[in-house]
């Protein structure tokens, strides 16, 4: 499996505007099947439990919202690409 980390990236959606891209991925992302959804929720999950886990320090050590929005950045870097990568192969 190829690692996508943009949209432009993914053949079969060159040359499209940003706004098909983003509904043709939706639609891919539909055909998903359970396993590949379970595991990118499971990805979702991973990255976001810290988060509230450092917003609960909040009050005892202010640098935990420092380390929450760190994370919260880390988002989009580590997920989007592994849905763009799954959601791929069933673009038709």
């Amino acid at each position: 499996m190829k690692i996508y980390t943009s949209t432009k990236n993914i053949p079969k959606l060159e040359g499209k505007p940003l706004t098909e891209r983003m509904a043709l991925l939706e639609d891919a992302a539909k055909k998903m099947s359970v396993p590949e959804k379970t595991l990118l929720n499971v990805l979702k999950l991973c990255v976001l439990i810290p988060v509230f886990i450092f917003l609960l320090r909040i009050s005892t050590d202010w640098t935990s919202m420092v380390w929450a929005a760190l994370i919260l950045l880390l988002y989009p870097i580590l997920v989007k690409p592994i849905q763009y990568s799954i959601s791929a192969k069933y673009l038709q």
